[in-house]
């Protein structure tokens, strides 16, 4: 391993010249294929930080769907279900736990993860590299790879896509040090472990926390912790489903996170999963033109025949009192929150996503108000006292 790696540019074609290295020791990365840009760097180190997390409070493996150093999705490997494994488009080939975790990960918001950075909490097998080979994705970080999927990712991008491994027994060091315009700053890095002993604090009527969705609670936790303030995350069934990141205003990161996890349930749909595509359509076009056939205005942006270039004949309409009365059936979700919630509609917000779980910091001089709001939908509510900002 390299003590520093020369970078084509930084943030933008502009800003040179670009390096990472370390002061002290070795880097703990090592680049195995293609040359990973200064944004790839970023996204690579922050998402294996949070695998890394999310393998240690679950005992599973796990994955993450990076863009723009936030994460689009993340998630343990539980086994899917067979709508699960339509709308993640894995086909029929055999899955692994790791590449359970990728599908969710990467099925989260498959928009977002367009052109995303993919991190690995264990060596990558040739199933989960497989289902890798067909995303759009601009690299991957990971402790290891099998022969079979090295193999199987260097025939990635006519052979250019970024691989990265990384040393699963690197601590970064306990200070963290970063210049903003010629400024250095200094803080004691967030080594704060998440698990569900931070959950014990209950402040609702309803206090029943059942164990998988004191995981899902994990799981928002953590992702929050490598997700750009303010965030709000929805996770259920072992994944996240639903993230608003870097928003001003914590119910913009609600609704947000709570549009997302509506499409992600709205896909689930009858009619959303007979679709009847055209054969051989790209997996970039098809992902949209899902989110658009959810959209309010759909029938505004497909009218005059531009269906007729997605579909072989035009799709029936799902209208509104539909997709309210499909969400109405979605339950059981988990709701993570990085600082406390100001204001109940945060609550009213989220109640219309199914949630019925929260974690979040308390503290406001309305947390009354808050708690009201909970009880009022049976939601269960859990202080941690532990604020997740991350810059």
């Amino acid at each position: 391993m390299a003590k520093e790696l020369e970078l084509k540019y930084g943030c933008n074609p502009n800003q040179k010249p670009s390096r990472i290295f370390m002061t002290e020791g070795e880097l703990p990365i090592e680049v195995l294929n293609g040359k990973p840009g200064y944004i790839n760097f970023l996204d690579a180190l922050n998402s294996w930080q949070l695998v890394k997390e999310l393998k240690e409070a679950t005992g599973l493996p796990a994955a993450a769907s990076f863009k723009h150093v936030s994460p689009a999705g993340a998630a343990v490997g539980l086994p899917l279900t067979d709508v699960l494994r339509k709308i993640y488009f894995t086909g029929d080939q055999p899955l692994s736990a790791l590449a359970c975790a990728y599908a969710r990960a990467r099925g989260a918001d498959r928009m977002s993860s367009y052109g995303d950075f993919i991190a690995l909490s264990d060596v990558c097998d040739a199933d989960t590299a497989n289902l890798i080979h067909k995303e759009v994705s601009d690299g991957v970080i990971a402790p290891g790879y099998t022969d079979e999927a090295l193999e199987i990712l260097k025939s990635k991008r006519k052979g250019t896509y970024n691989i990265i491994q990384i040393d699963p027994n690197y601590v970064p060091a306990p200070v963290e040090h970063k210049q903003v315009y010629g400024v250095t700053f200094e803080q004691g890095r967030n080594a704060l472990k998440i698990d569900g002993e931070m959950l014990q604090n209950i402040v609702t009527e309803k206090k029943d926390l059942p164990k998988e969705a004191k995981i899902d609670l994990v799981i928002s936790l953590i992702t929050l912790k490598y997700t750009q303030s303010n965030s709000v995350c929805y996770a259920k069934g072992g994944q996240v489903i639903g993230v608003g990141a870097g928003q001003q205003s914590r119910i913009h990161c609600t609704r947000l996170a709570g549009n997302k996890a509506d499409v992600w349930y709205l896909r689930q749909h009858k009619k959303a999963l007979e679709l009847p595509f055209k054969e051989k359509i790209r997996r970039a076009d098809r992902d949209n033109t899902i989110d658009v056939y959810l959209s309010d205005d759909y029938m505004d942006v497909l009218a005059d025949g531009a269906w007729e270039q997605f579909f072989t004949e035009k799709p029936v309409p799902l209208t509104r009192e539909e997709k309210r009365a499909w969400l109405d059936t979605m339950t059981g979700v988990s709701l993570g929150s990085d600082a406390f919630f100001p204001f109940g509609d945060n609550i009213e917000r989220a109640h219309k996503s199914g949630v019925a779980y929260i974690a979040q910091p308390g503290g406001s001089i309305r947390d009354d108000n808050v708690i009201d709001t909970c009880n009022k939908y049976g939601i269960v509510m859990a202080f941690t006292g532990i604020r997740l900002f991350h810059h």
